[in-house]
């Protein structure tokens, strides 16, 4: 029997793959600490953020915007609800659809929840110069551009 080498084979840290995943990792998970303390998931806060930058967005907007299915974004939208961040509203055009929207509620916490990104961003890259992190948000850019990536992500 043949012995296989192990010389020929790549180590994980060898992969930026690997060093993009164990980064996101940690700087999800830090995050996501952080918005658990206010109540609300990643998925939520996703939500809350398409939302927020839309006065209206029917469910199909939403789960296009947040790559989920229908029942996953339905259950984002459940939760919300029950939160009372978030509110349906008929559409005027086409009565048979119903909207959502941001309630005051909804509305105030945004920021909130924004400023604790912000913060967790700064807190994993203030280590690198501001033409480094310009750097490195451009070539993540690039490589999502020309991969065509779209899903947002929200696990």
């Amino acid at each position: 029997m043949k012995s296989s080498s192990n010389s020929n084979i790549s180590s994980l840290e060898s992969h930026l793959g690997f060093w993009l995943r164990f980064v996101s990792n940690h700087v999800s998970t830090q995050f996501s600490i952080q918005i658990e303390k206010e109540g609300v998931s990643i998925s939520e806060w996703v939500a809350l953020r398409h939302l927020f930058q839309s006065t209206e967005s029917s469910t199909a907007e939403l789960i296009s915007a947040l790559g989920m299915t229908k029942g996953a974004a339905s259950k984002v939208v459940s939760r919300l609800e029950e939160k009372l961040y978030v509110k349906r509203v008929s559409n005027q055009v086409d009565k048979r659809e119903q909207l959502l929207t941001l309630t005051s509620a909804g509305k105030a916490i945004v920021p909130r929840l924004a400023t604790l990104a912000d913060q967790n961003d700064a807190a994993f890259f203030e280590c690198l110069s501001q033409s480094k992190r310009d750097a490195l948000m451009g070539l993540l850019k690039e490589i999502a551009t020309v991969h065509q990536l779209k899903k947002l992500p929200v696990d």
